[in-house]
């Protein structure tokens, strides 16, 4: 026996421009039947939360699949699965398509060709899929716009919940992010980690989905965008405290990657604190108290 829930929706040309809409959404336990062989035009994420089963590759290579695993199903590649008989398994799947998928491939998101990718934990990908399962109720006017950007967030879930990659991220990614403002290039960093700068590529495109070079650049620009905003240090400091000994070279870069230059960011941005702003993130549900002054 088998339980199975299921809604499928048709999102209009509009959302489509949103980058990723849901096409349908789904809840299943129990020992279902097989799927396929059969091939899609859209990409299906199929959470598997408890059981065990097989996944056959269009090269007629078994893999057993082990729950908590994800069944990545890929636009054009011929797919065939199913739970083992009797016990079945528990599994919830979501159907989405739309030009991002290009990107959240090219990023790492999404592999074509690792169709079963073993989970360290399902929770979270699948609270992703329950809430995609709510606001599938008929009656819903933000339905494609609500499911299309949970799609975004189950792609970062899944991600996160890889069993090859640590829950809280790489080592060498943290060192990097901890290391990134000083003035180290990036065979400086391999070597600091005794990789090689290829070694040090592969790792952080695994782990990141870009090379160091971008990472590093992004955790410098974000720092010195904190810098402009909060503080009244000069443009040549602001640089040197993230890493660059040249300030005409730091302002054509972040011009270049920020589409204006560092004066003006903080024309627009300044937000001059005394003592700076605080490093401790808030917590949105629990916001500090704010003393304000006694009208006299």
């Amino acid at each position: 026996m088998y339980h199975t829930w299921m809604r499928f929706f048709t999102p209009g040309p509009t959302h489509h421009r949103l980058g990723l809409v849901c096409l349908g959404v789904g809840l299943q336990y129990g020992a279902l039947p097989t799927v396929g062989p059969r091939t899609l035009d859209h990409h299906v994420a199929v959470v598997i939360t408890t059981g065990t089963g097989w996944y056959l590759s269009p090269d007629g290579r078994r893999t057993t699949v082990t729950a908590p695993a994800l069944l990545w199903l890929t636009p054009g590649v011929p797919h065939h699965y199913a739970p083992d008989p009797g016990a079945g398994w528990d599994e919830g799947f979501v159907d989405f398509s739309g030009p991002a998928t290009a990107t959240y491939t090219a990023l790492g998101y999404i592999e074509p060709g690792r169709p079963v990718v073993p989970l360290s934990d399902a929770t979270g990908p699948r609270a992703v899929i329950a809430r995609i399962a709510r606001a599938a109720r008929r009656d819903n006017p933000l339905l494609e716009v609500e499911t299309g950007a949970a799609v975004h967030e189950l792609l970062v879930a899944l991600r996160r919940a890889r069993a090859d990659l640590a829950p809280d991220g790489d080592q060498v990614l943290k060192a990097l992010a901890r290391d990134a403002c000083l003035p180290l290039s990036v065979a400086d960093h391999a070597t600091r980690h005794g990789m090689t700068p290829a070694e040090l590529r592969t790792a952080v495109r695994r782990g990141a989905g870009c090379s160091p070079k971008d990472y590093l650049l992004g955790i410098r620009l974000g720092r010195a965008k904190e810098l402009l905003a909060a503080t009244e240090l000069p443009v040549a400091a602001v640089a040197r405290r993230v890493g660059y000994d040249d300030p005409a070279y730091f302002s054509r870069l972040f011009t270049r990657r920020v589409g204006m230059a560092p004066v003006r960011f903080r024309a627009q941005q300044g937000r001059t604190v005394h003592g700076g702003w605080s490093n401790q993130v808030p917590d949105p549900a629990d916001p500090p108290m704010i003393e304000r002054p006694h009208a006299p």
